[in-house]
C-alpha cells in the first residue's frame, strides 16, 4: 500500500491501538493533521490551549490507564512546549510517545522559520528520540518508540518528523517491535537472590517495607498486597507507590519523605532490614543520606540497573521485572505478626494525631477553612473511589497525607519534577483515560494560574472533571518555607488574584466559591453529585502549614510536628 508519510504516521498510531492524542496544530505538522482529519472515527484529536497540556493531558491518562500517552505538535515553539511535560514524564517513569513536525529536511541547520533543535533539547529528558527525515523510516521508528516507551521502566519517547518525510510516499506495512538489540529493558531475574532476600527477610526482628510507584507501573498489586500480608511488616509508601496497597490497609503505615508521617519517618532509622520495591530513594525521601537507614541492611527490589546504589547503598539487589520478583519472593517468606513492631508505628502515629492530624481535619482554633478538613470532605463524598489529580505545593502534601483511596493508579501527581501546572491537563487526560470514575483536580491558586487556559479544553470537551481550587493567595509552600527559614520575609510570594469565579463561568463550567466553613460539605456534595464539570474554589487559611517536615538537608529522624 503506497501512501503518503502523514497517513502513515495516523495508521502507525492506529495499529498500536491509539484512540486519543492530545496535540495542537501548526505548520511543520499539518500534513499529519491533514490525514487526521480523514480518520476522525479512528482517532479522536483533542485540541488543548497549550503544548504544555497536551504532554500533562497524556501523562494523565497513561498514569490512570496504564497505556501510552501520545502527544503531537508542530516544530519550533510547539515542540519546546512540550519539553516541560517530556522532562516530568522522565523523572516520574511515565509512558509517553511525542510526535513533532519540523521543517524540510533541506532546511536543516540553516536557521528556518519555527526550526528548533527538538532532539538536541530533548536529549537529556528522553527515553530515546529519533529525527525521522524519510517516508520509509516512519513505520520502524513508530513501532520502536512505543515499545521503548512502554517497556522495563517506562518513559516518553520523541519523534521529530520533517515535512518533506510527511509528504513523500512510501510503500507502507507495519510490524510491532519486540526487541531491540542492546536493549535490555527487564533484567533476568536470578532467583539466587531472591532466596538470599527472603532469608534476610525472614531473619529481621523489625523489618520495614518502603514501596513506590514500579508496584503500580509493575501491575504487582495483588502479589505486593500478599507479600505484605504473609510477611506482616509495615509498609510505607513514596507520593507515587501512593495507592499501590489502599490507604485503609492495616499495614500500610503511611507516607514517607518531607511532608511524611512522624512514624515511617522515624523508625527508618531504627528498623534493622529496609526492604524497597520500585522505588529509587529520592532525596525528598531520604532526607540527609549520611544518617539514612545507616543501622539497616537495605534489599532493593528495582527494575532499573542505574537505580541500585545510586543514593543508598544496598546489602542484596534484587534485579527484574517487581511482578516476577514479588511472586517468586512469596512462597519463601515465613508468616509473621511483628506485634510489638506495630506497636511503636500505632504509638507515634496517635502522637502525630495528637499534635498535627486532629487540628488539620477538624479545627478548633477559630481560624479560616484548612485543606485538611477539605481533603477530608472529599473522602467522606467520593467514598475513596476517586481520583485524585493533585498540582505541586502545599495542598498537593495535604491532598498525599489525607486523600483515601481504595484502588490503585488513584492518585496523579508530579512527583520527581514538581511542575506547578501539572493537574489540570492530567485531570483531562484520567478522566478521559477513566469516564466510568470520578477525577477531582486538587489545585493551589498559583499552579492553577499556570495552566488556567485548559478550562478551554474542558468547555470544548465537555469532559466532567471537577476542579478544587484551594486559595490561600499565596505561593503557599514558598511561603511556609520563608515563615520556618527567612524569617517571615514572604518575598514574592503574595497572590493577588482574579476571580476564578468569573473565569471559569467564562468557560461555561458550573462554579461555586466557599468562603465559610458550615458551606463546605453541601458544596463538595453537590460538586461530586453534577454530572457535568465543576469548579469548586475553597478559601483556605493563609498562613495553613503542612506538618510534619523534614527540612531538606536533615535526617528523617530530626522530623518537626510544628
Amino acid at each position: 500500500m503506497k501512501i503518503s508519510g502523514a497517513e502513515a504516521v495516523i495508521r502507525c498510531l492506529l495499529a498500536e491501538g491509539v484512540d486519543l492524542i492530545y496535540g495542537y496544530p501548526g505548520g511543520a505538522i499539518m500534513p499529519v493533521y491533514d490525514e487526521l482529519y480523514k480518520f476522525q472515527d479512528q482517532l479522536h484529536h483533542v485540541l488543548v490551549r497549550h503544548e504544555q497540556g497536551a504532554t500533562h493531558a497524556a501523562q494523565g491518562y497513561a498514569r490512570a490507564t496504564g497505556k501510552v500517552g501520545v502527544a503531537i505538535a508542530t516544530s519550533g515553539p510547539g515542540a519546546t512546549n512540550l519539553v516541560t511535560g517530556i522532562a516530568d514524564a522522565q523523572i516520574d517513569s511515565t509512558p509517553l510517545v511525542c510526535i513533532t513536525g519540523q521543517v524540510g529536511r533541506h532546511l536543516l541547520g540553516s536557521d528556518a522559520f519555527q526550526e528548533t533543535d527538538i532532539i538536541g533539547i530533548s536529549t537529556p529528558v528522553t527515553k530515546w528520540n529519533f529525527q525521522v527525515t524519510e517516508a520509509s523510516q516512519i513505520p520502524e521508528i513508530i513501532a520502536k518508540a512505543f515499545y521503548i516507551a512502554r517497556s522495563g521502566r517506562p518513559g516518553p519517547v520523541l519523534v521529530d518528523i520533517t515535512k518533506n518525510a510527511q509528504f513523500d510516499e512510501l510503500d507502507f506495512s507495519y510490524e510491532k517491535c519486540t526487541g531491540i538489540r542492546s536493549y535490555v529493558p527487564v533484567p533476568k531475574l536470578n532467583l539466587d537472590k531472591v532466596a538470599e532476600a527472603a532469608a534476610l527477610i525472614n531473619s529481621a526482628k523489625k523489618p520495614f517495607i518502603v514501596f513506590g510507584q514500579g508496584v503500580i507501573l509493575g501491575q504487582a498489586e495483588a502479589e505486593f498486597k500478599a507479600v505484605v500480608e504473609k510477611s506482616g511488616i509495615p509498609a510505607a509508601w513514596t507520593i507515587l507507590g501512593l495507592s499501590a496497597l489502599p490507604t485503609d490497609h492495616p499495614l500500610n503505615v503511611g507516607m514517607l519523605g518531607m511532608h511524611g508521617n512522624y512514624a515511617p519517618n522515624l523508625l527508618t532509622n531504627e528498623c534493622d532490614v529496609l526492604i524497597a520495591f520500585g522505588m529509587r530513594f529520592d532525596d525528598r525521601v531520604t532526607g540527609k543520606l549520611s544518617t539514612y537507614a545507616k543501622q539497616a541492611k537495605v534489599v532493593h527490589f528495582e527494575i532499573d540497573p542505574a537505580e541500585v546504589d545510586k543514593n543508598v547503598k544496598t546489602e542484596i539487589a534484587v534485579l527484574g521485572d517487581v511482578k516476577e520478583s514479588l511472586a517468586a519472593l512469596l512462597p519463601l517468606l515465613d508468616a509473621k505478626s511483628h506485634d510489638a513492631w506495630h506497636n511503636e508505628f500505632k504509638e507515634l502515629s496517635k502522637v502525630e494525631f495528637d499534635s498535627v492530624i486532629k487540628e488539620e481535619l477538624n479545627p478548633t482554633n477559630g481560624k479560616g477553612i484548612s485543606m485538611g478538613e477539605t481533603i477530608e470532605m472529599i473522602n467522606k463524598h467520593s467514598k475513596g473511589d476517586a481520583i485524585i489529580v493533585s498540582d505541586v505545593g502545599q495542598h498537593q502534601m495535604f491532598a498525599c497525607r489525607y486523600a483515601k483511596f481504595n484502588s490503585t493508579k488513584s492518585n496523579i501527581t508530579s512527583g520527581g519534577l514538581g511542575t506547578m501546572g501539572f493537574a489540570l491537563p492530567a485531570a483531562i487526560g484520567a478522566k478521559m483515560g477513566k469516564p466510568e470514575r470520578e477525577v477531582v483536580a486538587i489545585i493551589g491558586d498559583g499552579g492553577f494560574q499556570m495552566t488556567i487556559q485548559e478550562l478551554g479544553t474542558i468547555f470544548q470537551t465537555e469532559v466532567p472533571v471537577k476542579i478544587v481550587v484551594l486559595n490561600n493567595e499565596f505561593l503557599g509552600m514558598v511561603r511556609q518555607w520563608q515563615e520556618l527559614f527567612f524569617d517571615n520575609r514572604y518575598a514574592s510570594t503574595k497572590m493577588i488574584n482574579p476571580n476564578f469565579i468569573a473565569i471559569a463561568e467564562g468557560y461555561h463550567i458550573k462554579s461555586k466559591k466557599v468562603t465559610q466553613r458550615e458551606d463546605l460539605d453541601a458544596a463538595v456534595a453537590e460538586m461530586l453529585a453534577s454530572k457535568d464539570s465543576y469548579f469548586l474554589e475553597v478559601v483556605v487559611e493563609k498562613e495553613n502549614n503542612v506538618f510534619p517536615m523534614i527540612p531538606t538537608g536533615a535526617c528523617v529522624s530530626e522530623i518537626r510536628l510544628s
